[in-house]
């Protein structure tokens, strides 16, 4: 298999820990992601909605989950649909989950096809006085593409117009935010698989390699260790390319002197990790390099020291500006006095730091939690400070991913080289 098994018993606690955050009379329906069409008859890579596949484990589209905990019948009190394989499926797909397997890898043990849907949602529907849908309520999406929930959302409001409709979003958001055990085996597997091709890129990179061949051989070494591939679209920039931020074409040869940012990591069985690591072309960093490198790792050891229980996200980026400013003071950046003289919006401070320092982890790379949360144990965050000189064309970010602990962050990424003089040696073994 290319996954280890995930217990069903995960799946099944997730969803007794969301029955247990619904009004009573009510029922829950979550779709699967649709395919996206590209062009022609083309599509995109499947990606299963997340909030369902927390609940059930099922990595198919056409599925559909129904939770009805106060069902007169008990039977009915959770149903997974699932696609049924025809003969023509089986042919050009290959075939779906039977229900035998369904329910093996959901816990769930009403398993129906989901083209008998509709003969079941009536009679329901209507033993519940408030409806849960489902929506992409992430405060960074881009909601330009309907969905399959979308889509439900419109036809069960004309089709049930006077029940009492709630937002799925914010409890699932709850439920995600906390990472169970089951979850951070997931993720530190897609860490240390992370790891294993960095390693493998830092005796490849020279003067004259091509971004683009960096990319495939960090792809090859993710996949063959079991991995889809990578969690997010690389980010492989070299020179000036490391100072823009999303620079997605890595399209260019690395060139002797200049520093290679790296924002690239892989997945695992759909959970993500998020790895940003900064080298020189060369193999050996310039003074300049160093002292830039050497500022952006103290700001993120010093964030990991303020990223504990307690903290809210707002004042936590807060203390980090403040600490990114002294050393950009440090770097000739602009004066103390200047620094002084900026007011509390930090326009010069955000001119060479200008992103967010932290961000959830887990289904999605930009995991899902409530808004201004405050950090709590057992939460997954990435640390990923960062500066970039443009004039320069001088960017450094390190990032790790971290497990809020009760007495310590785990690094989760600790075993991943991030010192300066480690990475060289490595580069010029």
């Amino acid at each position: 298999m290319r996954y280890d098994p995930i217990s069903k018993d995960f799946f099944i606690r997730n969803r007794e820990k969301l029955r247990g955050m619904l009004k009573p009379g009510s029922v829950a329906i979550i779709h699967s992601n649709d395919i996206y069409p590209t062009n022609a008859d083309g599509t995109m890579p499947f990606k299963q909605n997340g909030d369902l596949y927390h609940l059930t484990g099922v990595d198919q589209e056409e599925t559909t989950l129904l939770l009805l905990p106060d069902a007169a019948d008990p039977k009915e009190r959770e149903i997974l649909f699932v696609r049924e394989t025809n003969e023509h499926i089986a042919i050009w797909e290959g075939a779906k989950l039977t229900k035998e397997q369904a329910r093996a890898i959901s816990g769930i043990e009403r398993i129906e096809w989901t083209s008998t849907i509709e003969s079941f949602l009536h009679r329901l529907v209507t033993q519940a006085d408030h409806i849960y849908l489902s929506t992409n309520e992430h405060p960074r999406a881009a909601n330009v593409v309907e969905t399959r929930n979308d889509r439900f959302i419109k036809d069960c409001q004309a089709r049930y117009p006077l029940h009492r409709y709630e937002r799925l979003a914010p409890l699932m958001h709850r439920l995600r935010m906390i990472k169970d055990a089951e979850e951070i085996r997931m993720i530190q597997k897609a860490c240390d698989i992370t790891e294993a091709g960095f390693r493998r890129v830092l005796g490849f990179i020279k003067p004259g390699v091509g971004e683009w061949e960096i990319e495939a051989e960090l792809l090859h070494e993710f996949v063959r260790r079991g991995s889809r591939g990578f969690a997010y679209t690389p980010i492989i920039g070299s020179g000036g390319s490391s100072c823009v931020l999303h620079y997605v074409e890595n399209n260019k040869p690395c060139r002797d002197g200049e520093i290679l940012l790296m924002d690239v990591a892989a997945e695992y069985a759909g959970w993500n990790s998020d790895l940003t690591r900064t080298v020189p072309v060369n193999g050996r960093f310039t003074q300049r390099q160093r002292q830039v490198y050497d500022a952006v790792l103290r700001v993120l050891r010093g964030a990991n020291k303020l990223l504990r229980p307690g903290i809210t996200p707002m004042d936590y980026h807060k203390e980090v500006l403040g600490m990114m400013e002294g050393e950009l003071v440090g770097l000739g950046l602009f004066s103390a006095k200047e620094a002084k003289a900026q007011g509390p919006d930090k326009p010069l401070v955000k001119k060479y730091f200008m992103h967010g320092t932290s961000h959830h982890l887990g289904l999605d790379v930009h995991d899902v939690s409530p808004p201004h949360e405050a950090i709590a144990e057992g939460m997954v965050l990435t640390i990923e400070p960062g500066i970039y000189i443009r004039e320069e064309n001088l960017g450094i970010r390190l990032e790790n991913d971290v497990l809020i602990g009760n007495e310590r962050n785990i690094d989760l990424m600790a075993n991943i080289p991030l010192e300066a003089e480690e990475i060289e040696e490595l580069m010029n073994a």
